[in-house]
């Protein structure tokens, strides 16, 4: 038995604690230091832009893994037969897992606690090899499901730690740095669609090319450098989850959150399937598939560039005035597609690409509302577990909206989902009053 009293140890303890703390302290100064001198300004700008660049193209690579199986879900039907159920899992398996690992790196609080650029390398890579086995899989098995589950709880390494990564460099911005990882993420979702496209017949081809791009995902990501306004937390501390409730900013930006996911990946994962539906009454099934598939391609991609521009007026007019705006034209633009089903061409493709542009960019201001208002030290969790509750509503909708649309019709299906941005709507214009009060 030690003799030593267990005072010692409690204070031995508590030194290494704040030591670890006032290390991370003299790092995040020393980092201030040297962007923000007058002899470094232009390095530490030129430092900046390379590191978000990296990460942006990372975040494109690494994300195109998301839909790999969905985009080519129909060439693999045209090889084997796969049952409605098991679709439906591979299609939303993703989701799962992204949900279980994201609430799992929010509990162990591992945004906060670990180098976010390497663990950003070593989940994309994984996420690859993971995705890469589908290639030696029975189409449809067991083993298949399983790796779609395992790549979603990989890819919660990336997206979220990716947002950590960027509201570490600056504040200003910072709707900005958010509003370009998004459209970073919308595009490496929305490119799987073209690569299936352009691979024709054969969906081999678009598994191996986001493959790669996974692991290049992961050696651009080691380039990526960390920010001034990066913190990191010393041990996890459950109070980095319950703020998500005790704080009501926090708590209305997650409403919002969760009002915008009820609609976006429903959109994402079926918008395809409901343009090819409303095409087929107008032209032949042949013809409506790739002109769907092309017109789900530009619908999603907009909403990646959208990202980007209202990211950078989000910094000029407010965060919450973007999500304000956005869910109202998305919301608007769920009853448009539901009563321009079966119409012209014309009308019914501009209606899909004006809902993907405007369904996404409030994506970005509700994490940095997150980071705004949360200790820079437990950003990360808050923003990864308000990722993860959003995720595990996707999974609902997404689940949901073949089911609704093969009972009621493809219409009625996009019209509930106007009831998500209409419920973040309300949450968002609270906000912006609590804020304009306080």
């Amino acid at each position: 038995m030690d003799p030593r009293p267990e005072s010692t140890f409690r204070a031995r303890r508590c030194y290494g604690w704040r030591t670890l703390r006032a290390r991370a302290s003299v790092r995040q100064r020393a980092a201030g230091r040297f962007l923000e001198g007058p002899s470094n300004a232009h390095r530490g700008t030129a430092i900046k832009t390379l590191s978000i660049s990296l990460l942006a193209a990372a975040c494109v690579a690494a994300l195109s893994l998301w839909f790999s199986s969905a985009a080519v879900l129909p060439e693999m039907l045209a090889e084997a037969p796969i049952s409605a159920s098991r679709q439906a899992l591979l299609t939303s398996g993703v989701q799962v897992g992204f949900v279980l690992g994201a609430l799992l790196f929010s509990v162990l609080g591992l945004p906060d606690r670990v180098h976010p650029a390497r663990l950003f390398a070593a989940c994309a890579a994984a996420a690859a090899l993971v995705n890469a086995s589908l290639l030696i899989s029975p189409i449809g098995g067991n083993a298949a499901i399983a790796a779609r589950v395992v790549t979603g709880a990989l890819l919660a390494g990336v997206y979220p730690v990716g947002m950590k990564i960027a509201v570490g460099w600056g504040t200003r911005d910072r709707g900005f740095l958010v509003g370009l990882l998004v459209g970073a993420l919308t595009l490496g979702s929305a490119s799987p669609h073209l690569v299936a496209l352009a691979g024709g017949a054969d969906w081999r081809v678009t598994v191996t090319v986001t493959s790669l791009a996974g692991l290049g995902a992961a050696l651009l990501a080691l380039g990526v450098r960390l920010g001034p306004h990066h913190a990191q937390a010393a041990r996890f501390n459950i109070r980095a989850v319950t703020r998500a409730w005790t704080d009501r900013r926090i708590r209305l930006a997650y409403a919002g959150y969760l009002g915008h996911m009820w609609e976006l990946y429903a959109v994402w994962s079926w918008a395809g399937a409901a343009m090819a539906a409303s095409f087929a009454l107008r032209m032949a099934p042949q013809d409506a598939l790739p002109l769907a598939r092309i017109a789900t391609f530009v619908a999603v991609a907009a909403g990646g560039l959208a990202c980007i521009g209202a990211g950078w007026v989000a910094d000029r007019i407010g965060k919450a005035q973007i999500a304000i705006i956005a869910l109202a034209v998305s919301g608007t633009c769920a009853l448009a597609a539901a009563l321009s089903f079966g119409g012209p061409v014309w009308i019914v493709v501009p209606v899909f690409v004006l809902w993907g542009f405007s369904v996404i960019p409030d994506s970005a201001q509700f994490s940095a509302l997150v980071a705004d208002f949360a200790p820079p030290e437990e950003a990360g969790s808050l923003m990864t577990l308000q990722t993860a509750l959003g995720f595990a509503l996707t999974f609902v909708t997404v689940q949901a909206a073949p089911l609704v649309a093969a009972a009621a019709g493809w219409p009625l299906m996009l019209a509930l989902l106007a009831l998500g941005p209409a419920y973040g709507l309300v949450a968002m214009i609270r906000l912006k009053r609590l804020t304009e009060v306080g």
